[in-house]
């Protein structure tokens, strides 16, 4: 029986909730856009033409790159002013750079918000959160530091309909993560440049040690420090260039053949066997295991069913890394379609689900210029414990739900949920209505009577958003 054939037979086999499809694997409930219509239509928006990314376009990095390379000429050129005045010019012309790329975060922020709003295919959105959280980026140097959307949309948003090997290589050796993790000055310590003692900084473990422990085969991973340092210097001459974008300077790499987890790899240093390694750690069976767990938790339960778990690492070790069939091991599954809403939304979570339940219009978000989008997105988040594309760590953020549910953020949440929507639409609906399109049938009687009980719609709108049937997914 094929695969296809064995994922419809197993669907069969469950009852399916159009409900709790766009709730659990979608970015919630819409007035105007109908759940997908069977776990196929899930899958097919993975696969399919991606819509969001045409309508609301974000930067790749080809294109943010240019904003970096200006900023390294106008600083070149500022080395060379000779007048004050001329001097003062140039100083200019850096600041207006990275005020550009600065307030270009708000437009790439709300573009974000209204592919979750308007999107027919929540899974997809979902997935390219989950996997740019898995590969969790924060530029460092110069403009880098605003660079993390164009990071998700070159490294993680086309990938997410291929295979885990594919993504593994172009998120491990993107710029801005090799920015991230300190690779861009990691030398060998016998390479030719260390030789001509240089001004470099010598070897860094931080890319190596965390594509094994975060981003392939776990903290409990069968790896040594040994492998960590083996890696290391395997990585080493993989570095950016503003000019180049990614670069492989020979000069730079560790000579000589290194070994990690047994097998050893090319005497002569080559990016080839950098991807060779990734390869290897992304087909390990420690990676699908690793893999398999963060899907489950991320989606159904902090406290996954193990059979869901080892079914999903079966399907990946069976397919090669083929993330659509992983996709389709998490969605026939039982475990998957447990009624109960057991994951709480994080802060963009909710925000994105909120807009998309209230159907608010393109241009109420794009039309915010920046210091009003700060106010009505930025700031609540950052209240709400999750400030725009800033995780604490490499490890992203939190799925636990006391993470997410403390004081401050319960009150941050009710806040935003009471005020803004009136500042988003141009009328808010009967509360009545609204219980009904925000919850479907995850709406109870104490939320009903809530919504028609309060004083105005913009109370009632607020309790709604605050139920914990529209926090959970």
């Amino acid at each position: 029986m094929s695969g296809q054939a064995l994922f419809d037979r197993r669907m069969r086999a469950l009852t399916y909730s159009p409900d709790l499809a766009d709730i659990r694997f979608g970015c919630g409930l819409s007035p105007v856009l109908a759940p997908p219509r069977d776990a196929q239509a899930l899958l097919d928006g993975v696969l399919g033409p991606d819509t969001m990314a045409g309508r609301f376009p974000i930067e790749s990095f080809e294109t943010f790159n240019t904003r970096v390379q200006g900023l390294r000429d106008a600083r070149a050129a500022l080395r060379k002013a000779g007048t004050q005045e001329t001097r003062k010019a140039r100083r200019e012309v850096i600041r207006k750079i990275s005020r550009a790329a600065n307030n270009a975060r708000a437009d790439w922020a709300a573009r974000t918000l209204l592919r979750w709003t308007h999107t027919e295919t929540g899974f997809r959105e979902r997935l390219v959160a989950f996997w740019a959280d898995h590969f969790t980026t924060v530029g460092k140097s110069a403009l880098l530091r605003y660079a993390n959307s164009a990071f998700v949309e070159s490294a993680i948003r086309p990938h997410v309909g291929g295979t885990f090997p594919e993504m593994l290589i172009a998120a491990t050796t993107h710029p801005v993560m090799l920015d991230y993790l300190d690779q861009t000055a990691s030398v060998g310590p016998n390479s030719p440049a260390a030789a001509r003692r240089e001004r470099l900084s010598g070897m860094n473990e931080n890319l190596a040690r965390e594509v094994m422990e975060l981003h392939t085969l776990g903290v409990d991973g069968p790896y040594t420090q040994q492998d960590v340092r083996e890696f290391a210097e395997l990585l080493t001459g993989l570095t950016y260039r503003p000019d180049r974008g990614l670069a492989y300077l020979q000069g730079w790499a560790e000579p000589g053949a290194e070994t990690v987890l047994g097998k050893t790899y090319g005497a002569e240093p080559r990016l080839a066997h950098i991807h060779e390694a990734l390869t290897d750690l992304a087909l390990h069976p420690s990676t699908a295991d690793h893999i398999a767990r963060k899907l489950a938790v991320h989606f159904v339960n902090d406290d996954p069913d193990p059979d869901l778990v080892a079914h999903l690492s079966a399907r990946y070790r069976a397919s090669g890394g083929d993330l659509p069939q992983v996709y389709a091991a998490l969605l026939e599954h039982p475990a998957a379609w447990a009624p109960r809403l057991s994951k709480v939304k994080p802060p963009l979570d909710f925000m994105g689900s909120a807009l998309r339940a209230l159907g608010v219009a393109e241009a109420a978000v794009s039309g915010l210029d920046f210091p009003a989008f700060r106010l009505t997105f930025f700031v609540p988040m950052s209240l709400m414990g999750q400030p725009w594309k800033s995780p604490s760590g490499p490890d992203g953020w939190p799925e636990e739900e006391a993470a997410w549910i403390t004081p401050q953020s319960l009150s941050a949440r009710l806040r935003w949920a009471m005020a803004v929507p009136q500042t988003l639409c141009d009328g808010l609906p009967d509360p009545r209505d609204f219980v009904g399109q925000a919850l479907g049938g995850f709406a109870t009687e104490p939320v009903r009577f809530a919504a028609s009980a309060a004083e105005s719609r913009s109370e009632a709108i607020g309790l709604v958003l605050c139920s914990p049937a529209f926090q959970r997914r």
